[in-house]
């Protein structure tokens, strides 16, 4: 499956998953284990068009693990604390 596999239905909103990389790469990258390298990961999202898109959900949606839009979740933390 997918990284963005599980979530299902024909929702506009999350459309800019079909084009995301990431659907197309091994999931397991995108969840490291603790301590283990996320710079795969990160360079996939490098050359992605839909980023922040990405990005944009995982702040909205409080995304707690993983690598989403570029970002780990303690990247993401740092983020909301700086807005």
């Amino acid at each position: 499956m997918s990284l963005v596999g599980w979530i299902e239905g024909d929702d506009p909103e999350l459309m800019w998953q079909e084009r995301a990389l990431c659907a197309q790469t091994d999931p397991e990258s995108f969840f490291p284990e603790k301590g283990g390298s996320t710079r795969e990961a990160k360079r996939v999202c490098l050359s992605c068009e839909v980023r922040t898109e990405c990005l944009e959900y995982a702040l909205a949606h409080d995304e707690r693990f993983g690598i989403w839009g570029g970002l780990s979740e303690r990247e993401r933390r740092k983020l909301k604390k700086r807005a």
